[in-house]
């Protein structure tokens, strides 16, 4: 569903600067609808996928307890005694259908973009363009890199240290909604006026 959004805001990006003139037109409340249709209801078969694999498709494990500090779906399912050729085949397929599509989309967006801002003759207008897309970029990169990273440990890491999967999971749960309000923040000018009032107050 993260994915999806950050798709949903490229692509609001992309409307606002190469048609600001059909932005209103073109994101009608009726899209906008559709839009948390396609959001809401294919992540929410996706992640109801999980729990139904391991009940149906395991019935033997080697313990009981994960060694995580909350219950990530392949960490169960390396706690299985048996052969999880499905669950598996599952995580990559969600990993590369659902978040790979969504990339690849959100990076054509931008690749419109940056030709449409480059394409502004004043240098201040490209600028202003540019600015209105850092949080997006920095929201998108903050998710997707620990994303693909944990995945991939996850799958071909067997070296890699327990605690490392536990501190990059731990990361990855944590560090969007940590980092969001500060990046959002910083980008708006009432709340950044705001916090530099209440840190150089003195009574």
């Amino acid at each position: 569903m993260e994915s999806d959004i950050l798709l949903t805001m490229a692509f609001d990006r992309y409307v606002a600067i190469c048609v600001p003139l059909r932005h209103s037109a073109i994101l009608t409340m009726k899209v906008l609808i559709s839009i948390i249709m396609v959001v809401t209801i294919p992540a929410s078969v996706i992640i109801i996928m999980c729990p139904l694999l391991i009940k149906l498709c395991l019935k033997h494990f080697h313990a009981t307890a994960i060694s995580h500090s909350y219950c990530e779906h392949v960490a169960v399912v390396k706690l299985a005694a048996e052969n999880v050729r499905a669950d598996k085949a599952y995580g990559l397929f969600v990993a590369f259908s659902v978040l790979g599509f969504d990339v690849i989309f959100i990076f054509l967006s931008y690749a419109f973009i940056f030709q449409a801002v480059f394409k502004l003759p004043k240098k201040e207008a490209q600028f202003k363009a540019f600015n209105t897309c850092t949080t997006h970029i920095f929201v998108f990169l903050h998710f997707y890199i620990p994303t693909f990273l944990i995945s991939f440990i996850h799958r071909y890491g067997f070296s890699v240290a327990l605690y490392v999967h536990i501190l990059l999971s731990n990361f990855y749960l944590l560090a969007p909604p940590l980092l969001n309000p500060i990046v959002y923040g910083v980008k708006t000018k009432q709340i950044r006026e705001g916090a530099i009032k209440m840190f150089t107050h003195k009574d």
